[in-house]
């Protein structure tokens, strides 16, 4: 990472991490338009424990969650860059950290979900090694979803 930017492991009370998500939040309603109301229940933030923020030169661009989905999974939420910062990789390098922690704290897989429009996020998770499965829980027959899993391993150094 250039020295311009600095990721931070926080929790989902940092005041940048909440200003992101409301980004996010007005992001997505657009884009998921009438199903954001369903898919809004399911992205409270409250009690959060493990959150990433990535600055560059001090400015929060982008953030990132996982919580305990079972007792030997992560779930990636909440995944967003400022849209002014997109195109140079910060969020491979956000979820590459949330996997590395997600790893380190002792879980072996991440799953996630994201929308079918989301074509950006959809591209990440494909070229981070992440494989589509069954829609899981609250999205299973949600049209728009689409669900992802990847097997977390050691990273060489």
């Amino acid at each position: 990472m250039s020295d311009s930017l600095k990721m931070v492991r926080t929790n989902s009370q940092n005041p940048d991490f909440i200003s992101l998500v409301r980004q996010l939040d007005a992001y997505l309603a657009v884009t998921d338009g009438d199903e954001h109301a369903f898919y809004d229940q399911f992205n409270k933030i409250q009690n959060i424990k493990n959150v990433i923020v990535l600055y560059e030169n001090q400015i929060p661009v982008g953030c990132g969650a996982i919580k305990e989905f079972a007792t030997d999974t992560m779930e990636v939420k909440r995944m967003f860059v400022k849209p002014e910062y997109r195109g140079k990789g910060i969020a491979g390098k956000i979820l590459a950290e949330l996997e590395t922690w997600a790893f380190e704290m002792g879980y072996s897989k991440c799953v996630l979900e994201t929308g079918k429009r989301q074509v950006e996020a959809v591209a990440l998770y494909m070229k981070s090694g992440y494989r589509i499965i069954p829609n899981y829980g609250q999205y299973i027959g949600m049209d728009n979803s689409i669900c992802f899993e990847k097997v977390l391993e050691i990273k060489a150094t």
